[in-house]
């Protein structure tokens, strides 16, 4: 007997063309270069050298002729510069979305809080046994019908209220987040680049948001020395600079971002590799970088406290491992009653976009 035989679908990369193909390596560079065009088509040369990623039809000046037409790049009239246009780092952005979330999708169910639903307003794939209190609308009829025909038979067919489904709802809230990125020399120190996961991580998000949950707002922040607002186009340009990390400087500025938002549902998401080694007491900077300062922890953990107060939860994720640095974060965590994740760069994408979805899912 003939049977069918399902298999997974994966797309032939020698269906995509071959500017597509450079487009997506291209799009990686500008955000390794913090999007300097030279560097990043000179990467792309020498990739091409050493894995012939173009051929006699079709070489690197041939993609960046058409980068120009397509509208991925331009030429500023006053300077002459080639510069990026909003096509671009969009593309950026989607491109990271689809990098984070497509392999979110793809790998193995753990490393998660389980997803809580309740009475919300969108129905979802999971059912449950009826409870006193569940709307009649809401009931999963052929689900019903099913557990009726098992426990009392087809001949005499009746149905009671334990063989009764209900579809289970997510309940879409609407969401105030403010995400901090840490900027301090130290996310390129020690061999490991840490920016480049933390930017790509804020760029996927921003497009998440956007698109799939248009009401909600996002504010990014970034913090050395001093903290100060981005815009999501800036994301892709975002440079670590010889900075200390001021982290109560971005809580200041994340907080008063928040209190101008009228959503009752606020939260911080924190990316840093360390520990808070700046204050800005009137115009100067005080600054130790020689373990854990108190002056510098006792005002880090006051704003953790008053974040508290105000129903903000602050998620920490330290994009490093050292032990040393998780008895400052579990003291800021319990302070707020918020939550920390130490994700090292390749788990960082995996645990924010994991806390962000599970937060759209309240229990009432």
């Amino acid at each position: 007997m003939r049977g069918i035989t399902f298999s997974r679908f994966n797309p032939d990369e020698n269906d995509r063309s071959p500017f597509q193909k450079l487009l997506d390596l291209f799009t990686q560079l500008l955000t390794y270069t913090s999007g300097d065009i030279t560097e990043a088509l000179q990467w792309l040369t020498e990739l091409d050298k050493e894995f012939g990623l173009t051929n006699d039809d079709y070489g690197v000046g041939d993609f960046l002729q058409d980068l120009k037409n397509k509208g991925y790049l331009k030429e500023n009239d006053e300077t002459g510069k080639i510069e990026l246009t909003s096509k671009t780092e969009q593309t950026i952005r989607q491109n990271a979305l689809e990098e984070i979330f497509g392999k979110l999708k793809k790998s193995a169910v753990g490393n998660h809080n389980i997803r809580k639903s309740g009475m919300g307003d969108e129905l979802n794939a999971e059912t449950r046994p009826f409870e006193f209190g569940d709307s009649i609308d809401k009931l999963d009829v052929t689900a019903s019908i099913r557990n009726a025909q098992i426990n009392h038979g087809i001949d005499s067919f009746s149905i009671h209220q334990d063989d009764l489904e209900v579809r289970e709802t997510d309940y879409k809230t609407q969401t105030s987040t403010a995400l901090m990125i840490d900027i301090s020399h130290s996310m390129i120190l020690y061999g490991e680049d840490r920016i480049t996961p933390a930017k790509k991580v804020a760029m996927a998000l921003s497009e998440l948001i956007t698109t799939r949950y248009p009401k909600d707002t996002l504010d990014i922040i970034v913090f050395g020395n001093d903290a100060w607002q981005v815009e999501i186009k800036d994301l892709p340009y975002l440079q670590v600079g010889p900075f200390h990390t001021n982290t109560v400087a971005g809580l200041e500025l994340a907080m008063d971002l928040l209190r101008r938002r009228r959503n009752p549902n606020k939260q911080i998401f924190m990316i840093t590799d360390g520990k808070p080694t700046c204050l800005k007491i009137g115009k100067e900077y005080y600054k130790n970088s020689f373990g854990l300062d108190r002056k510098i922890l006792n005002r880090t953990l006051n704003l953790a406290a008053q974040c508290k107060k105000l129903k903000i939860p602050i998620t920490t994720f330290m994009v490093a491992t050292d032990p040393w640095l998780q008895k400052f974060v579990q003291e800021f965590t319990e302070t707020n009653s918020g939550k920390a994740f130490f994700s090292g760069t390749d788990k960082l994408g995996q645990f924010l976009f994991y806390d962000f979805e599970n937060g759209k899912r309240k229990l009432f």
